[in-house]
């Protein structure tokens, strides 16, 4: 092998093993979601985050940013919760071709209902999985990488 070409087997083992990981576990919590709560684990991540902001209420490109999904992405996610009533879409009168989305009364009750769900998915498919010192360890690892890639 070439250094810094190729990864070595822990190196190529750890990185496949973090991207496998990652699919199961979303594709496992977006199963158990949707039977539990008829609820996807992106929608149930749009409405933390709009409920943890000042005002309940966060630009596109911020909640984009935050939540990881494409502008496109985010605005079939926000049509679908504006539909239900969990969402509502506000212009920024500062800027009018600005828009903001604000989680309404009804959405937060829809979180408050899918809390404690999700928690106990996570627990069960994640959390004790994994020894107190592994999970440290694993924390403390992902906030580097975290880090670095902002």
């Amino acid at each position: 092998m070439v250094p810094g070409h190729w990864l070595d087997e822990e190196e190529m083992r750890a990185w496949r093993s973090l991207l496998t990981a990652h699919r199961r576990l979303l594709h496992a919590l977006d199963a158990e979601l949707q039977a539990t709560q008829d609820m996807s684990v992106t929608d149930y991540g749009v409405l933390v985050e709009l409920s943890e902001a000042e005002g309940g209420a966060m630009r596109m490109s911020e909640l984009a940013e935050h939540t990881l999904l494409s502008p496109s992405g985010l605005t079939r996610r926000l049509d679908a919760l504006v539909e239900a009533g969990w969402v509502e879409r506000v212009r920024c009168q500062a800027d009018r071709r600005g828009a903001f989305a604000v989680i309404t009364k009804a959405g937060r009750t829809r979180l408050a209902q899918a809390v404690p769900d999700h928690v106990d998915q996570v627990r069960r498919h994640f959390v004790e999985r994994l020894s107190r010192e592994q999970l440290l360890a694993l924390a403390d690892a992902l906030e580097v990488v975290a880090g670095a890639c902002t």
